[in-house]
């Protein structure tokens, strides 16, 4: 089971900065145009492949989040996640139009 967070949640552990990985898991043209402050890009069609490299510490907190709350990659990504062995893994459903619907800062 995939652990929720919400925005204010997400926004807090930022504003107090708190150790944690933030992963947008869309494509890398989305990513680039706009994402969270501090984010890192992990594409969820190259997760398996790119995931040791970015995320090396497999007991890291890790947020993922994807575009709006109807995208599932971040969901999906979570998931494959806890099964490549990763053990603090939350999902920010919201995703990025939930941000920015909030007025809290972006990158791009």
């Amino acid at each position: 089971m995939i652990t929720a967070i919400t925005r204010e949640e997400l926004k807090a552990k930022m504003d107090h900065q708190d150790k944690f990985v933030l992963v947008e898991t869309l494509p890398a043209t989305a990513y680039h145009m706009v994402h969270l402050p501090g984010a890192l890009n992990l594409p969820l069609d190259r997760l398996e492949e790119l995931a040791a490299s970015v995320l090396p510490d497999r007991s890291a907190e890790i947020v993922v989040y994807c575009a709006t709350p109807s995208c599932q990659a971040s969901e999906h990504a979570a998931h494959k996640l806890n099964e490549l062995g990763y053990t603090n893994v939350k999902d920010y459903a919201g995703g990025k139009q939930d941000w920015i619907d909030a007025g809290f800062p972006t990158v791009g």
